[in-house]
């Protein structure tokens, strides 16, 4: 995929051949015209923008690498590019804001040809302009290893909008986005039959696109903010056992989480068939829903948000409780939840 703008590379062409003032060169051309309120975008040291009047910035950070987030064996560089800017998205989401700007800091293999890197920004631009994004500046570096995609993205929030993990309270009723359980799946398919198998239709199929390419939730994270439905929210990239032990030791809360209620993805349900495919979905990450709390005084307000989220389903799967265990509600029986993904 090309996007208006993009400029054809020589058939072969290497960054390394290219040069670093080419390559900025070449991303500054491919940029929409900047917004009002970003005053200095990409050209000089640093990019300066107009705080939007009587709102808080939220702020956030992510790098995807090569090796450990994405395997450019069957991730395809315009997915890859999507993906920085979606995994920032969603943690702006999270904390009902919307994400205004973002910087693209790029580390690249020498051999890294230069028709990846158009198709990388392609990926990329795409995912801003869906989500309103300006891009106001980055950095390229050379990696003597792996691909590295940093992305940093600004956004803002009205003050008694912002949503955290610390505001949940016994009593309040647990909630996520979406179905579970896609990314993982999707990444088990790629690494068991690699980049060249002809990916299945149906549901395996959308697990696949689904780890790819993840939509984050940012219209209802906003919506859940802007409401003051949610008292507490977080997203599921490191998997959804991992949120909800977040959300109870930020809150001082425990939580019960009733297994028959979990909206496992059909596709995941498939992949997982072997084993525990509960458990499998709540410990695997790349689903990038959101999972959040409200109380029952909120329930009005969550139903207005029930009725703008455009089709995602919003599924009640536990409760905050008063006591610090967490636990999965079973036929009968409770169990602990799994551990989420962590990078140590």
């Amino acid at each position: 995929m090309n996007l208006p703008g993009s400029i054809a590379a020589a058939p072969g062409l290497r960054v390394s051949e290219a040069g670093e003032h080419a390559l900025i060169e070449r991303i500054r051309q491919r940029i929409p015209a900047s917004p009002p309120d970003l005053v200095i975008g990409i050209g000089d040291d640093a990019a300066v923008a107009t705080p939007e009047r009587g709102a808080l910035q939220v702020l956030t950070t992510d790098a995807l690498v090569e090796g450990v987030h994405f395997d450019r064996r069957w991730s395809p560089p315009a997915d890859i590019g999507a993906k920085a800017l979606a995994v920032n998205i969603s943690d702006v989401a999270s904390m009902g804001g919307a994400p205004r700007y973002a910087l693209l800091s790029l580390m690249l293999p020498a051999d890294l040809p230069v028709a990846d890197l158009d198709a990388l920004l392609d990926g990329f631009l795409h995912m801003a302009a869906a989500h309103g994004v300006a891009l106001a500046g980055g950095n390229i570096t050379r990696s003597p290893g792996p691909l590295i995609v940093d992305v940093t993205v600004v956004g803002s929030v009205r003050p008694r909008k912002l949503l955290t993990r610390a505001g949940g309270r016994p009593g309040d009723a647990v909630y996520v986005t979406g179905a579970i359980g896609a990314g993982a799946a999707g990444l088990e398919w790629l690494r068991a039959h690699g980049h060249d198998a002809a990916v299945p239709g149906g549901a395996l199929a959308d697990c696949v696109a689904r780890y790819r390419r993840p939509q984050p939730r940012a219209r209802i994270g906003a919506l859940l903010g802007r409401t003051r439905a949610a008292s507490s929210c977080m997203d599921t990239s490191d998997g959804l056992a991992d949120a909800i032990a977040q959300i109870c030791k930020a809150s001082g809360t425990g939580a019960t989480i009733d297994a028959a209620n979990l909206p496992i993805h059909p596709g995941a349900a498939a992949c997982f068939a072997d084993r525990d495919p509960v458990l499998a979905a709540l410990a695997g990450g790349d689903d990038y829903e959101l999972l959040f709390t409200t109380s029952r005084r909120h329930r009005g307000r969550l139903r207005h948000v029930t009725s703008e989220a455009r089709g995602v389903a919003l599924t009640r799967i536990g409760e905050l409780t008063g006591d610090a265990s967490i636990t999965l509600s079973r036929d009968g029986h409770t169990e602990p939840l799994p551990a989420g993904f962590v990078h140590f």
